[in-house]
């Protein structure tokens, strides 16, 4: 582990693998197969487990864990206390180790405090996930998802700021103005094309 900055109340396992650049604060536990990019950032109080993949440039807020089959592409935002699950019908009374399902947050992704996401799903690029809301089902790339159950509500730019799409629209192109990058919309899905 080269270039990190690891703060004397956190516990890296050995054999964890983080790459340059990366901060780890207060009470903070990586398990000993955790796979970790460059220049990520972890807050106090986060757990990340063995069966776990983070890319680069990801921030990790407060009281997050991380837990085993997880995957989170580079540049995602997890906000502080957001809860993951990695078993769909848990008891304390049966071990369901080998029903872990995966769940994957993909590339520039936020999801908001207190946020839960449960196991099994995907994420899809740039989407937000609104503070507090409960993901029950796989986002599409810049979906805005707010509630509980979490719902679509709209659609965000790469940038975070919503993009209003008229209803009823087959086809919608928008160009944004913060940064010059035009989608389109095509009636059931938002992409960037430049």
């Amino acid at each position: 582990m080269k270039d990190i900055f690891v703060y004397p109340t956190a516990v890296i396992d050995d054999g964890a693998s983080i790459d340059s650049g990366t901060k780890i604060w207060h009470w903070t536990h990586i398990s000993e197969e955790a796979i970790i990019g460059k220049n990520c950032n972890f807050g106090q109080n986060i757990f990340v487990g063995n069966k776990v993949k983070i890319g680069s440039n990801v921030k990790v807020q407060n009281n997050v864990s991380i837990y085993d089959n997880i995957t989170i592409e580079d540049n995602v935002f997890c906000g502080p206390s957001m809860v993951f699950t990695n078993v769909i019908n848990p008891r304390a009374f049966i071990e369901r180790k080998d029903e872990y399902k995966s769940t994957l947050l993909q590339e520039g992704c936020s999801i908001g405090a207190n946020a839960t996401v449960l196991c099994g799903v995907t994420l899809g690029k740039y989407c937000l996930v609104g503070a507090g809301s409960v993901v029950t089902k796989s986002v599409k790339d810049f979906a805005l998802v707010m509630g509980v159950p979490g719902k679509q509500v709209g659609w965000v730019s790469k940038f975070g700021k919503s993009i209003l799409i008229p209803d009823n629209v087959k086809e919608f192109n928008y160009t944004c103005p913060d940064t010059g990058d035009n989608y389109h919309f095509d009636g059931e899905n938002l992409f960037l094309v430049s």
